[in-house]
C-alpha cells in the first residue's frame, strides 16, 4: 500500500496531553509525518478527519484468544473494538510451553475459555514455536505471558501438593526458556488449578527469573471476595520481596464483603509505589465477572485434573463435601466465599442438549426443575463435561469507578470469545470506556482514558515505538467519532459491532475499513529481547 493521509483529525497521541489537529501520514508501516492541517496534499489514499479522532490502537491488557487468533483470523469482536495488540496468556493456563500429555488435560480444562477445536493442530511445543505460529498471519499483534499453572502442570502435575525444590527449579528453567524466546513476563490463576497449589515461595522463585528477564509478573490472585485485600498483599509482597514488576489484572474488589472498599486496594498500591514497588493494573468496565462453572468448585476436587473431577462428582460422598464447601463453607474456588446461585448465569454449553440453560441463572433453573441449585451445578458440570461457562453478577459501580481513577490503571477485556452468550466485554470493552465513563458519565477524560488504553500499557509492555502517535512509531491506530463511540454489545445480545469506529490500522495496513473487517492480516508476534518488546 502507498501513502495514506489522515487529513485534519483531532489527534489523541496517547500521552494524555490535550488533543491538537493535524495531518498523519502514514507510510510503510509507520507514522512518516505529523503536521498542521494542509489545504491540500498528495497520497494514495486520503481519510478526511472531520468529527473524528485518531488515537494509538487500543492495548488489551487481559485477552483469552490464544487459539481464537488462529481459528478466527478475522477477529472481529477485538478488531471492531480497535484493539491493534493483546496480551495472551493470562491466568496461568494457556498453550506454551506444552507436551502431549499436558496438552490433553488443558485442552479439556481450559474449553470453557477458548474452545477446543477438534481442526486446529497444535504441532507447537515451546513459547517460541507458539510465537512463530502467530507470526503465520494474525489480524491484531499479540503478546504473551508463560502461564505458571501450566508450567506446574508441566512439571509437577494436577496434584495438590507442594512443589519440590527440584521441581521449582525445573520451573524456573522452562520460564527462563520462555522468555528468552520472546514472552514478556508470566501469569498466574491462583483460584485456577493447578497454578493455585502454588505456595508464595514457589511464586517468589518464578518472580525472579520474570525480574531478571526484565518482565511483569500478571497474577489472578487467590481471592476477589472474601480475602481480597490479603490476596493482593500477597502479590505485592512479592514485588517488594523479588524486585519483580507487578500488573494486578482484571483488578477488582467483588461480592458483598467488598462493597465500596476500593480505596483500601488502591491505598495498599499508593504505598508500595511510593516505596519504589513498580505496580500497576487493569480492568474491564462492566459489573459482572465471567468464568468456567468448574472454578467454582473448591481446590481439593479439581485435585489430580478433569477425569479426577469428574469421578469425584460421581461419587455421591464426595458431591456431599463439595456441597458443603459451596454452599456453607465457602469455596476457594468462589474466593472463600459460599455461592450465590441467583449470581450465576450460564453463559455457554459445550454440549446441545443443555442449550436451553443459557442465559438462565443456576437458581432460576433449579426453581423451575425442583431441585436445589447446587445439583443444577453438579449435573451441568456432569453432562457439558467441565466446560460450561458463566457470568458471575458480583460487582460493585463504586469500586469499578475508583480503580479505573488510578493513574496506574489500564484497561483490559477479560473476554472468553466462545459460547452462545458470551460476556459483553468480548465485543464492547474499550467503546465501553469511551462512549459511557468518557462522554457519558465524564469519570474520566477523553486524553486521559486514551492514555488508560494506550500509551499506559506500552510503557508496561516495553514497547518499542508503539502506543503512541509519534514519528517513526509503529501506525498501530484507529479512527473514531468521540460523539458517537459506544458499545452496543448487551448481556442478552453480547455479539454486537461497537458503534463509532471508522478504521484500524494493524502494522500500517486496514484491518477495518470503514467499519468493515478486512482480509488483511498483518499483525503478528511482539517479543521481548534485551529488555523492549518489538
Amino acid at each position: 500500500m502507498g501513502d495514506i493521509l489522515i487529513r485534519d483529525i483531532d489527534v489523541v497521541d496517547g500521552t494524555g496531553e490535550p488533543r491538537y489537529r493535524g495531518d498523519v501520514v502514514v507510510r510503510g508501516g509507520r507514522i512518516a509525518e505529523i503536521a498542521p492541517p494542509r489545504t491540500a496534499a498528495a497520497a494514495d489514499r486520503v481519510i478526511e478527519g472531520e468529527n473524528l479522532a485518531l488515537a494509538p490502537g487500543f492495548i488489551d491488557m487481559h485477552a483469552h484468544s490464544d487459539l481464537h487468533l488462529l481459528t478466527e483470523p478475522e477477529h472481529l469482536p477485538k478488531l471492531s473494538q480497535g484493539v491493534t495488540t493483546e496480551v495472551i496468556g493470562q491466568d496461568g493456563l494457556s498453550y506454551a510451553p506444552i507436551d502431549d500429555a499436558a496438552l490433553a488435560v488443558l485442552r479439556r480444562q481450559i474449553a470453557g475459555w477458548n474452545g477446543n477445536p477438534a481442526d486446529l493442530d497444535i504441532s507447537w511445543r515451546s513459547v517460541g514455536e507458539y510465537l512463530e505460529r502467530l507470526d503465520e498471519g494474525i489480524t491484531p499483534n499479540a503478546a504473551y505471558l508463560v502461564p505458571q499453572g501450566t508450567l506446574r502442570l508441566l512439571v509437577v502435575g494436577a496434584e495438590r501438593r507442594p512443589a519440590t525444590a527440584a521441581e521449582t527449579a525445573r520451573m524456573c528453567e522452562l520460564l527462563a526458556q520462555g522468555l528468552a524466546e520472546g514472552a514478556v513476563g508470566m501469569s498466574s490463576g491462583l483460584t485456577y488449578t493447578p497454578g493455585m497449589y502454588a505456595d508464595t515461595a514457589e511464586l517468589a522463585a518464578l518472580c525472579e527469573v520474570v525480574a531478571a528477564a526484565g518482565g511483569f509478573y500478571a497474577p489472578h490472585t487467590r481471592s476477589y471476595g472474601a480475602g481480597a485485600l490479603e490476596a493482593y498483599a500477597e502479590m505485592i509482597g512479592l514485588a517488594r520481596a523479588t524486585g519483580c514488576a507487578l500488573n494486578l489484572t482484571h483488578a477488582t474488589m467483588n461480592f458483598g464483603v467488598n462493597r465500596g472498599r476500593a480505596p483500601e486496594l488502591l491505598a495498599m498500591v499508593d504505598a508500595a509505589l511510593a516505596e519504589g514497588c513498580d505496580i500497576s493494573l487493569d480492568t474491564y468496565p462492566y459489573l459482572p465477572g465471567a468464568t468456567t462453572l468448574s472454578a467454582l468448585l473448591p481446590s481439593w476436587a479439581m485435585s489430580g485434573g478433569p477425569d479426577a473431577a469428574l469421578a469425584r462428582l460421581a461419587d455421591a460422598d464426595q458431591r456431599a463435601r463439595i456441597a458443603l464447601d459451596v454452599d456453607v463453607r465457602g469455596s476457594d474456588g468462589c474466593h472463600g466465599v459460599t455461592v450465590e446461585w441467583e449470581t450465576i448465569q450460564i453463559s455457554g454449553v459445550t454440549d446441545p442438549g443443555l442449550a436451553g440453560y443459557v442465559g438462565r441463572t443456576v437458581a432460576e433453573i433449579g426453581a423451575a426443575e425442583g431441585v436445589a441449585p447446587v445439583e443444577i451445578f453438579f449435573d451441568l458440570l456432569r453432562r457439558d463435561q467441565l466446560a460450561t461457562t458463566v457470568l458471575q453478577h458480583v460487582g460493585h459501580e463504586d469500586n469499578v469507578r475508583a480503580i479505573m481513577r488510578h493513574p496506574r490503571h489500564m484497561g483490559g477485556s477479560d473476554a472468553l470469545l466462545v459460547g452462545a452468550r458470551p460476556h459483553p466485554r468480548a465485543w464492547g470493552t474499550f467503546p465501553r470506556y469511551l462512549g459511557h465513563y468518557v462522554r457519558e458519565l465524564g469519570v474520566l477524560g477523553l486524553e486521559e482514558c486514551v492514555n488508560h488504553l494506550t500509551g499506559r500499557p506500552a510503557q508496561r509492555l516495553r514497547l518499542r515505538e508503539r502506543g503512541l502517535i509519534r514519528t517513526g512509531y509503529a501506525a498501530d491506530l484507529v479512527i473514531f467519532d468521540p460523539a458517537t463511540i459506544s458499545d452496543t454489545a448487551t448481556f442478552e445480545d453480547p455479539k454486537q459491532q461497537a458503534r463509532g469506529i471508522a478504521h484500524v490500522l494493524v502494522n500500517g495496513e486496514f484491518a477495518l475499513d470503514g467499519g468493515v473487517p478486512t482480509d488483511v492480516r498483518a499483525g503478528r508476534a511482539l517479543r521481548m529481547t534485551g529488555g523492549e518488546t518489538r
